[in-house]
Order: structure tokens, then sequence, then C-alpha cells
């Protein structure tokens, strides 16, 4: 088999070649570096290359492991990779730190097999729902590369897309798996608050807010690294329910008659772009032919209360980040290191008491009680993943002048995702539908707290009924 087909199979699938010996562990990342080196340049999705590490690990990789000899992507951003430089996507950090161990999450990775070949550009903080940083520059989207990847995870997404590898690292605290997900035509679950450890450093970001897992091509992929790497370290602040069996067991298995709600309005109040209204009814349509009950429902949410909330949470996580970081390396916090829209949020955050923060969670726990009281009546909420097709670059970006419309924007974008930030719940992103002009628009599955296993079965079910694993960007192409 070619390596370029190889490329475009699911991590899954380059596993079981490697057992059957069709192809080596070094075969794989040798083929994954020149992948990378190839379409990189035009993309801008990897920002580090640990090619050199790669290859000395690629001969003694554990052949028993589920995903031997898989060449995988970490983001810039909470991961740490010993001895690979860390910078968040911020050029406060550029430069100045090394990791000098694997965090708990990156030590499973390799434990499960993955061979890491390098790390991904991200926003800075992870704050965007885009992958621009000025410190690293745009990331590109591989179905038009005028438009956006999404974020924060866009590099890994990009990097997926394009078959530089199979999975790729990726964390949430907004929808930053599930929004590239959707841009880039991937599937990316976001678990349940704390389904993976963020050992050994911390305890929770943002009251738990932000959790880790990947951005794959398969729904069996996210299934199985998740059997991979989940499950609490001593000490951990938060044991969400055990799975009654492998995650990876879940696929195939008969999800039985789901109660689905779906939506196309966003929480902010905003009705879904066409395309995406459409993508979301499409795939309850699927649902309802596939045997499920489907209605048009949705939570009900006041939605001011929920993303003033949310926003004076996130603006304690960054003034937390910042002195955090500074505290670590030494530097000073200087506005030069920072991008505009992160000075301004650092500066309010100056200005936030523990009191203001405290008082934020409080009311953002009531829209939580407000949201989980949908699904005592329903098992999923179905909605497009994002408000709008995936957008062109530069529309995130921000001046003083434009400071009103950089929100609306942000509201305009991930109305359907951060709801599932705040209370913990499982949710989805698949790869449903594509628009006439071949973007591809996401579909989201959102389900209980603890509940991955009725997303996955779920989200098994309707990608063999509407397959998308053929479906190959343009930008695959050598630029």
């Amino acid at each position: 088999m070619a390596m370029d087909d190889i490329a475009f199979l699911d991590a899954t699938a380059q596993a079981a070649l490697v057992r059957r010996k069709e192809v080596s562990p070094t075969e794989l990342v040798s083929g994954a570096i020149a992948r990378i080196e190839r379409l990189n340049p035009r993309l801008n999705a990897v920002i580090t290359f640990l090619f050199e590490q790669a290859l000395e690990a690629a001969p003694s990789v554990d052949l028993d492991a589920p995903f031997a000899g898989v060449p995988f992507l970490l983001k810039d951003l909470v991961a740490d990779c010993a001895g690979a430089p860390r910078s968040d996507g911020s050029g406060f950090l550029a430069g100045r730190y090394i990791s000098p161990r694997d965090n708990e999450l990156v030590s499973r990775f390799k434990r499960a097999g993955l061979i890491v070949v390098g790390k991904t550009n991200t926003s800075e903080f992870g704050l965007l729902p885009t992958t621009e940083p000025r410190r690293f520059g745009a990331t590109r989207n591989p179905w038009d590369t005028s438009r956006g990847t999404g974020g924060s995870s866009g590099g890994s997404s990009a990097a997926v897309a394009t078959g530089m590898v199979a999975a790729g690292h990726a964390n949430d605290g907004g929808g930053s798996i599930r929004i590239p997900a959707s841009c880039c035509g991937l599937v990316g679950l976001k678990p349940t608050r704390g389904r993976n450890s963020l050992a050994p450093d911390m305890g929770d970001i943002a009251g738990g807010i932000i959790c880790e897992h990947v951005v794959t091509r398969s729904v069996r992929d996210s299934a199985a690294i998740l059997d991979a790497t989940a499950g609490s370290v001593a000490g951990d602040p938060y044991t969400p329910p055990l799975p009654e069996r492998p995650f990876a067991a879940e696929v195939g298995r008969d999800p039985a008659r789901l109660r689905i709600g779906f939506g196309t309005v966003a929480l902010t109040g905003v009705p879904a772009h066409p395309d995406c209204a459409a993508a979301a009814q499409s795939a309850a349509l699927l649902c309802e032919a596939l045997g499920h009950d489907v209605e048009e429902a949705s939570p009900v949410v006041e939605s001011s209360q929920l993303f003033r909330s949310f926003g004076g949470v996130m603006t304690g996580y960054l003034g937390w980040s910042i002195k955090a970081w500074a505290r670590r390396t030494g530097f000073k916090p200087e506005q030069t290191d920072f991008e505009p829209a992160t000075w301004q949020m650092y500066q309010k955050s100056l200005a936030q008491s523990g009191g203001d923060y405290l008082l934020a969670w409080q009311d953002l726990q009531q829209s939580c009680r407000d949201f989980a009281a949908f699904f005592t009546g329903h098992d999923i909420w179905l909605t497009p993943t994002l408000v709008q097709p995936p957008v062109p670059l530069g529309y995130f970006d921000y001046t003083h002048e434009t400071r009103k419309q950089y929100i609306d924007h942000l509201g305009h974008f991930t109305g359907f995702t951060l709801i599932a930030n705040a209370t913990g719940q499982p949710a989805i992103s698949l790869p449903l539908h594509w628009t006439d002009r071949g973007l591809p628009i996401g579909v989201q599955l959102t389900g209980r707290f603890g509940d991955e296993a009725t997303l996955i079965r779920l989200a098994a079910q309707l990608e063999q009924a509407r397959p998308w694993s053929h479906r190959r960007p343009p930008a695959n192409a050598a630029p």
C-alpha cells in the first residue's frame, strides 16, 4: 500500500498494519515527517518539529500497545512533552520554556504506542475559536485556505484532516475540540469533566471547564484513544462515573431507541446559518430513519447570564494563566508580549476579585442546572456544532475600535458549544454534512454527564449510515 494511502487510514488501521508487520513504526513516522514537510508550509499546522526524537523512539515502541508506531501530534497548549518547547500560543512564553517532563496525559499517549512527531498551532492561551496567533501565524483550513480552521485546536485538526497524522491531541474550554473538528471535517469528542487527568501539575483548569482529548478521523479512534488515556490519578478533584465497558466496545453496539431533541437556534438566540441548520435537520431525519424518537426541542437557558458568567470565569482563567507562567518562568508580563485582546482581558482580570470569580461561577452553575434539566426527558441534544460554516481568516481580529464586533462574532459563531464545558457533559462533533462549496459542517451531539457511551454508540451508527472516510481536502495536494 502506498504511504499516501496509509496516511488516510485511521490510527486503528495503521496500528493493525504494524501488528501484521506490513509496515514498520519507522516507516510510518518517516511518512508522517515527509507529509508534514510537504504540506505544512501551506497550512502552518505544526509549529514545533520533534522528528529526530520520533525516529529514535520508533524502533523501540511496544508492539503490544494499542496504537504501536502510530505518528501523533501534541497541541502546544497544556501538554508537557519532556525536552520540547511549550508556548501556549503566546509570545510571552515562546523561546522561554522547555518542558522538563511529560505530564500524565502525554505519558499515557506514549504508553499507548503513539509516537510524538511535533506540536501544533493554537490560539494564544486557547482563548479564541480560531487558530491565528500573532506569534506563530494563522493555520489555514485545508478545505479552503482562505478560511480558518476554528480553534483553539486548529493546528491538530488541519494536520489530521490532511493525513499528516491520523490523530492529534486537542483540548476544549468552550468548544476547542469540537469547533475545529467541525471546520476541518473530523470527529471531535469532548469527554466528561475529569475523564482525562491533568496530573501532575494541575487538578483542574478554570474549575473544570477545560478538558483533554483528541481529534480523529473515525469514531472508533476517538473511543479507543479515550480507553488508553482515561482514568483519574490520586488527588484529582473530579472522578466521573466509570464506564460499564471499554469505550471502544460501544462502537457498533445498538444504541437502542433514543429520545433526541434537536435545535438550530443557538443559546445566544442567534439562528444557525442555513447550511448549519440544514446539517442538523438532515442528521435529525437520519436519526429518525434509524429508529430514534426525534423532536424539535432545546434547553431553556437565560442566555445573557450564561455568556456573562462564562466570560467572568474565562477572565479569571486568563489572569491565572499569565500569573502562573510569570511565577514559573520569572518573566514579568509586558503588553508587547501579548495580543491586544489578550492584554485587554488580562487587565480586566487584574480588577477581578476572588468574590467576583466565585459569583460568576455561581451564576454559571444556575445556567448549568437549567441546561441539565433538559436531559431528564431527552437522551441527546442534536444541533449544528457551529452557528456558521468556517469563517474567513481575520474574522476574529480585534482592535479597541472593533471590540463590539469582535464580541458579536464570538457569540455568533460558538453559541452551541460552551455550555457543555460549563456543565462538564460530554459532546461530540461529527462531519455529517458538506456545503455546496465543499466546506465541512459538523453536527453536535450532547449527552448526559458521564455518558460518553451513548454518544459513541449513536455516533458510530451515524458514521456507518453516512460515512465520511472517503473525503479528502483539496489542500492534500502538494503546494
